[in-house]
């Protein structure tokens, strides 16, 4: 593997479950770890974890920010804050840009996750077509989503009540699961 790329916070995690790594857009990434049928099989019978931590992070804030987000999607972003919604990033003519996730914490302040080999693209994208100005809507480019303070970092599979769980489990000490209360809800 070519020593150039980067590697995200997890690399040590994903090296010790035996990923097969691969160069995804300029970062060391797993493609692979037991095999396709066995990964389907653990995905649906218990949970599946990607990394996101390689992603680009532009954060739009401003009384106008909701509003900028919507003229750079082709969703209208009609989320409750706290929730994210994919789309995909719009030429004016209706072409793609690229695809990416929009996370809303409020109306004036929207996380918007991109993909990282399309990151610098993205990001200017969005300034060049950005219809207000900077004191009413902001595109700020944040880097790379390897902030563990937000929950963007690893996207769980979603409906499982131990994913949180089995993060806790790849990520701190590789603790065994049986040390996780289930938290499903009583019958």
């Amino acid at each position: 593997m070519d020593s150039a790329l980067r590697r995200t916070p997890f690399y040590d995690c994903h090296v010790a479950a035996g990923a097969r790594l691969i160069d995804f857009g300029g970062w060391e990434m797993p493609v692979q770890y037991a095999g396709i049928k066995a990964e389907h099989c653990g995905v649906r019978e218990a949970v599946g974890l990607f990394d996101v931590s390689h992603m680009g992070e532009v954060w739009v804030r401003g009384p106008r920010a909701l509003d900028a987000v919507r003229h750079v999607v082709s969703n209208d972003v009609d989320i409750a804050q706290g929730q994210a919604q994919y789309t995909v990033i719009c030429l004016p003519d209706g072409g793609i840009v690229d695809d990416c996730i929009v996370y809303k914490r409020t109306d004036t302040e929207l996380l918007i996750c991109v993909n990282a080999g399309n990151r610098d693209k993205d990001f200017a994208h969005f300034v060049a077509h950005n219809p207000f100005d900077e004191g009413e809507a902001r595109f700020e480019d944040e880097g790379y989503c390897i902030n563990t303070n937000y929950r963007n970092d690893v996207d769980d599979n979603h409906g499982e009540p131990r994913a949180g769980h089995s993060f806790c489990f790849f990520v701190i000490d590789r603790a065994p699961r049986r040390n996780f209360p289930d938290q499903r809800s009583p019958s």
